[in-house]
C-alpha cells in the first residue's frame, strides 16, 4: 500500500494519511444527513437515501484514491442536490427515477468532457461572471431552503412568504442551534458541523420535537434502498425536459468541479499533474451516483480539512471512504436528526457561496446585469435551471446591444439558443 500510493515520494506516513482521512471524514460526515434530508423531498425513502449517499461517497473516494492518488473527497454535493430535488423533480416535473436517469446521462456527458479537451473549451466559452453568478445564486437558493426547513420563513397567501412563529419550539430550537453552529464554525472547532448536528438534535429532543416512537435503535433496515438502486427510468429520454435537466446538471457539475479541483489540487497540493485524473474520477463518480440512486458527487470543500491535516495521497481518500461505509451502522440515529439541526448548516453553506459575488465585474453592465439576473432568479423562481437560463440568454443580448458580440464564442451562442428554445417550448407546453 505504501508503494502503491507513493507515500515515501510524497514524504508522508500511513499514520499521517490515516489522521488526514479521519479529519476529512468528520468534516464531511454531516453531508450524509443533509443530502438525504434534501433528496427525501422528492419522495425518496429517507433511510434508503442515507444508504445511497454513503455508498456514493465510498465509491467516489475509491475512484479519487485509485485514479488520481489525491486526498480529495467525492460525495453528493450541496447545491447539486438542490438542483436535483427542487428544479429537476419539483419544477421541471421529472420523477426521481427519471431524474436519476438524467444523472446517469450527465455522468456520460461529463465523462466525455473530462476525457477529452472539451473541459478546456467549455470552461473558456462561459464568461467568468456567469460562472460566479451560478455559485452565488445556488448559495441564495440553499439559504432559502434552509430558512424554509427551519420554519423561520413560511409561505403566505398575501405576500408569498412571511416570518414564522418565533414562539414555536421548532424555530426556537433552530435559532439556538444556528447560534451554536456559528460559534463552533467561527472558532474553527474541528468537526464543527457534525458537533452542531448532535447538539441541535439534543436540543430538539429536550423540546419534545423528536418522536422516537417506532424507531428501533437495535437494528438496521436498509430494505428501502431497493427502491433506489438501479432505479433509473429512461422513458422521458426523448423529451426536451429530460435533456434540459441533463444539460443543466452537466453544466453545473463541469464548472463547479473544475473550479474546486483547481483550487484544491493546483492551489493547495501544488500537484497540477493530478488535475486531469481527478476530473476523470469526478466524472465517473457522477455516473455511479445515478446508478446507486442519489444526486451527483462533487469534490467537496470539506476535503480541504484533510489536506490541511497533512493528507497528500489517495490513501487519505481511501481511509475516508472506508469510514463512510462504517457509518451505515449508525443509520437508526441518523434518521431522527430534525430539520432544526440541519437548517443552520444549509444557511452557513449558502453564506459561504455568496462571497463569490466579489468576483463579478458589476462596473461593466453587460457583465453585471446577466449575472444579477442569474443570482436573483435562481431563488425567486425556485429553479436553478431557470435562473441560469435567463442569465445565459441575457448575456449575448447585452453584448449584441453594445456591439461587443466579438467577445462571444460559438459555444456561448449555442448554449443561449438551447435555453431560449427551452423557454419557448415550455411556454407552449411541449
Amino acid at each position: 500500500m505504501k508503494k502503491f500510493f507513493n507515500l515515501k515520494e510524497h514524504q508522508v506516513s500511513f499514520k499521517s494519511e490515516f489522521t488526514a482521512g479521519l479529519t476529512s471524514f468528520f468534516a464531511a460526515v454531516y453531508i450524509i444527513v443533509v443530502n438525504a434530508s434534501i433528496l427525501s423531498d422528492t419522495g425518496m425513502p429517507l433511510e434508503g437515501q442515507i444508504v445511497a449517499t454513503v455508498l456514493a461517497s465510498l465509491v467516489g473516494c475509491l475512484l479519487m484514491a485509485f485514479i488520481s492518488n489525491s486526498p480529495l473527497i467525492l460525495m453528493p454535493g450541496m447545491g447539486v442536490n438542490a438542483l436535483f430535488t427542487y428544479t429537476i423533480v419539483k419544477s421541471i416535473g421529472l420523477s426521481y427515477e427519471q431524474a436519476l436517469a438524467a444523472v446517469v446521462m450527465s455522468g456520460v456527458l461529463f465523462s466525455i468532457v473530462a476525457f477529452t479537451k472539451l473541459s478546456t473549451i467549455i470552461s473558456k466559452a462561459i464568461p467568468e461572471s456567469l460562472k460566479e453568478a451560478i455559485t452565488v445564486g445556488i448559495g441564495l437558493f440553499i439559504t432559502f431552503i434552509g430558512l424554509q426547513k427551519s420554519g423561520l420563513i413560511i409561505s403566505d397567501a398575501k405576500n408569498l412568504v412571511a416570518l414564522g412563529s418565533l414562539n414555536s419550539p421548532e424555530v426556537l430550537a433552530f435559532l439556538i442551534t444556528l447560534a451554536i453552529t456559528l460559534f463552533l464554525f467561527l472558532r474553527d472547532i474541528p468537526g464543527a458541523f457534525l458537533i452542531s448536528i448532535i447538539v441541535g438534535t439534543l436540543i430538539c429532543f429536550s423540546f419534545n420535537i423528536i418522536d422516537l416512537t417506532g424507531i428501533n435503535f437495535g437494528s438496521i433496515d436498509i430494505s428501502s434502498y431497493n427502491k433506489l438502486f438501479f432505479s433509473m427510468d429512461f422513458s422521458q429520454i426523448s423529451t426536451l425536459s429530460f435533456w434540459i435537466a441533463t444539460f443543466s446538471l452537466t453544466l453545473v457539475l463541469v464548472f463547479e468541479n473544475i473550479g474546486l479541483l483547481h483550487g484544491q489540487i493546483n492551489g493547495m497540493l501544488k500537484s497540477e499533474n493530478k488535475f486531469s485524473p481527478a476530473l476523470k474520477a469526478t466524472a465517473l463518480s457522477t455516473l455511479c451516483c445515478g446508478l446507486l440512486g442519489t444526486s451527483p458527487s462533487v469534490s467537496t470543500v470539506e476535503g480541504t480539512a484533510g489536506i490541511t491535516a497533512g493528507g497528500k495521497t489517495g490513501l487519505t481518500s481511501l481511509i475516508t471512504g472506508i469510514l463512510f461505509l462504517v457509518s451505515l451502522l449508525f443509520i437508526p440515529f441518523i434518521k431522527i436528526i430534525p430539520n432544526a439541526a440541519i437548517s443552520p448548516i444549509l444557511i452557513i453553506i449558502g453564506g459561504l457561496m455568496i462571497k463569490n459575488v466579489e468576483n463579478i465585474n458589476f462596473s461593466d453592465f453587460t457583465e453585471g446585469f446577466p449575472a444579477f439576473l442569474t443570482i436573483v432568479l435562481i431563488p425567486l423562481t425556485y429553479s436553478i435551471v431557470d435562473g441560469i437560463a435567463f442569465g445565459f440568454i441575457a448575456y449575448p443580448m447585452m453584448k449584441f446591444f453594445k456591439k461587443e458580440q466579438k467577445e462571444l464564442s460559438a459555444s456561448m451562442y449555442i448554449i443561449s439558443l438551447l435555453f431560449l428554445a427551452y423557454f419557448i417550448l415550455h411556454g407552449i407546453n411541449i
